[in-house]
């Protein structure tokens, strides 16, 4: 078992920054690839950015390629997404998620086998 719980969202106007943060939980937690998937209203669930807990790789949706950025701090079991430059369309319910399948399959929201709850971020004037 895996227990992810995303905290950080909030409403913010276009051009903020917002960083939220997803705690994981459970033994093998560190066996499993890290991703930020958003739902907007009436959309598909699409993924964000995905990260592992070891190693240098990132993956990014080219939507926020440039703006938002996915790190990890290992001794707090913890996975953050820096969003800066927020846009309206940005505005979603944004999930933490994991995978045993690696990072390969990180982009698939198929694949995922944990999900948090999520966390609403609203950008608006």
């Amino acid at each position: 078992q895996v227990q992810l719980v995303e905290s950080g969202g909030g409403l913010v106007q276009p051009g903020d920054s917002l960083r939220l943060s997803c705690a994981a939980s459970g033994r093998t937690v560190s066996r499993y690839a890290m991703g930020w998937f958003r739902q907007a209203p009436g959309k598909e669930r699409e993924f964000v950015a995905g990260t592992r807990w070891s190693g240098g790789s990132t993956y990014y949706a080219d939507s926020v390629k440039g703006r938002f950025t996915i790190s990890r701090d290992n001794a707090k079991n913890t996975v953050y997404l820096q969003m800066n430059s927020l846009k309206p369309e940005d505005t979603a319910v944004y999930y933490c998620a994991a995978t045993s399948g690696g990072l390969g399959y990180i982009y698939a929201a198929d694949a995922m086998d944990y999900w948090g709850k999520g966390t609403l971020v609203t950008v608006s004037s």
